[in-house]
């Protein structure tokens, strides 16, 4: 092998300044980001990013919350900080569930509005029924605070409506509260470092939106089906441990770095964020196993990338991971007329499961 000899320590250095330059030079394509909203007593403190620039505003804190800067505009009522929501639903007519949408708002929108979830101006139109996001809302796209947002207010307005919103928490979303930030896009660093703040402090548990991230559960189960990011293996049925214990034991330990063995289990690479057995390794038996355990014919996940919503493991599991995150497509689960469908992108519905 040739050998060269080593640059001077000078020539070094500015090379090194010379690539800062450049970078600091990418970074000035202006953005907007916000609203992230604090609670401190009587008043919220409201920061945002306005081209490139830091902006803050104290205000009385009050039930509604508006915001109109930079293009960004919000028109909520806030959510009174509460416990768990709950996890166990039945007898729901019709349900639509989707996954990973990974900052896509564009593709998140006109999923919902093609099926007639949303109308075109951001409101519920799917009556008594509920839609289901099984996690990582967070990451790899540029458009997260507008989903959460939307999101949040749209939650109240199903409730409204006698309907539900379910945002259960994916790998994703426990990352960003545990500040691990790998995986976020360029523009939440940037706010990141506009703001003064890591993403994790940015969605504190004294934040609107880290309070409502809180307040999520992991698992859900909705009529006959059981839903969850990643998924369990059968070890959880022969433990025999419940939907309670497990959502309960979740919130516990969601931002905690000293977790005991079996929340550790929870945040483990078996847990529900991070599982991916039933796309590999699981076999029929240990399949039926968790169905029978907890009284369900289908365990629907999101988590393992598909090119559209699939069935397999003979109708046992429902894979909803269409691959919204690349910002193109996607499609979502149908539930009505005691069947299963393929929601497709451009509102078309094809039988998955009767």
């Amino acid at each position: 092998m040739r050998h060269f000899p080593s640059a001077p320590i000078s020539i070094i250095k500015h090379i090194m300044l010379l690539l800062l330059i450049c970078v600091s030079c990418q970074s000035l394509a202006a953005f907007s980001d916000g609203p992230y909203v604090t609670l401190n007593n009587k008043t919220m403190q409201v920061e945002w990013v306005c081209n490139n620039q830091m902006s803050l505003q104290t205000r009385k804190l009050t039930k509604e919350l508006t915001f109109n800067q930079c293009g960004m505009t919000l028109d909520t009522q806030l959510q009174t900080p509460s416990s768990k929501q709950p996890a166990i639903f039945s007898n729901i007519k019709k349900y639509a569930a989707l996954s990973d949408v990974h900052g896509q708002f564009s593709v998140l929108k006109t999923l919902l509005v093609n099926h007639n979830i949303v109308d075109s101006k951001n409101q519920w139109a799917f009556g008594a029924g509920h839609l289901i996001i099984t996690g990582d809302i967070f990451d790899r796209g540029p458009d997260v605070t507008d989903i959460l947002w939307f999101l949040y207010d749209l939650e109240t307005q199903a409730k409204k409506a006698n309907g539900q919103l379910h945002l259960l928490l994916g790998n994703h979303e426990v990352m960003v509260l545990n500040n691990d930030d790998r995986y976020l896009h360029e523009k939440y660093v940037k706010t990141e470092q506009l703001l003064g703040r890591d993403i994790d402090l940015l969605y504190a548990s004294n934040t609107v939106l880290g309070q409502w991230l809180r307040s999520k559960n992991v698992i859900l189960k909705l009529n006959n089906a059981l839903f969850m990011h990643g998924g369990l293996p059968a070890s959880f049925a022969h433990d025999k441990v419940s939907i309670a214990k497990i959502n309960a034991v979740f919130s516990q330990y969601l931002v905690n770095k000293e977790r005991p063995q079996f929340a550790k289990r929870l945040f483990g690479r078996n847990g529900p964020i991070w599982y991916r057995g039933y796309f590999n390794n699981i076999t029929d038996k240990e399949l039926t196993t968790l169905l029978d355990y907890y009284q369900v014919e289908h365990i629907v996940v999101g988590h393992t990338s598909q090119s559209k919503v699939k069935a397999i493991a003979d109708n046992k599991v429902i894979a909803i991971d269409s691959s919204i995150k690349h910002g193109k497509q996607g499609e979502l689960l149908l539930f009505k007329n005691n069947a299963l469908f393929r929601g497709k992108y451009n509102g078309d519905v094809e039988l998955l499961v009767e």
